[in-house]
């Protein structure tokens, strides 16, 4: 084989990374989003969050605060939505989606434990691979 056919199979290559790269950021936005949104619109009509009974670690966090977590439905459905909308940015190749992504990860991080886990991973492959994700 020829230098020709080496530069298709690197070329190849890269674009294979690529496209794990969005895809893994693609289920990250979706489960965080899609599960931010649900709760939220769950516990808007049903007045407790999906699940157990009392909320997750996340709720001590407001609690303390003096914040009544059974009323951040809206919270819940907007970071849902701004997840969701990375989601696209990031499949369309948006170059909007680094920096959204970037700051809802940061932004998320008080969702423990799953979200803070999420998002931690979501800003992780966002830096490091920043060059590779085409946006």
């Amino acid at each position: 084989m020829g230098l020709g056919g080496n530069r298709r199979a690197l070329y190849a290559g890269i674009s294979y990374q690529i496209t794990n790269m969005k895809i893994l950021l693609a289920i990250i936005a979706f489960i965080n989003g899609g599960y931010m949104l649900l709760d939220g619109i769950y516990v808007m009509l049903k007045g407790k969050y999906m699940g157990p009974e009392k909320p997750g670690p996340w709720a001590l966090l407001f609690t303390k605060l003096e914040v009544n977590v059974f009323k951040l439905g809206p919270l819940f459905i907007v970071y849902g939505l701004i997840w969701l909308v990375f989601l696209y940015g990031i499949l369309a190749s948006q170059a909007w989606a680094y920096k959204l992504g970037l700051i809802i990860s940061i932004l998320s991080l008080w969702y423990l434990p799953v979200g803070t886990v999420l998002s931690i991973a979501a800003f992780v492959v966002l830096i490091v691979a920043k060059g590779k994700l085409g946006l």
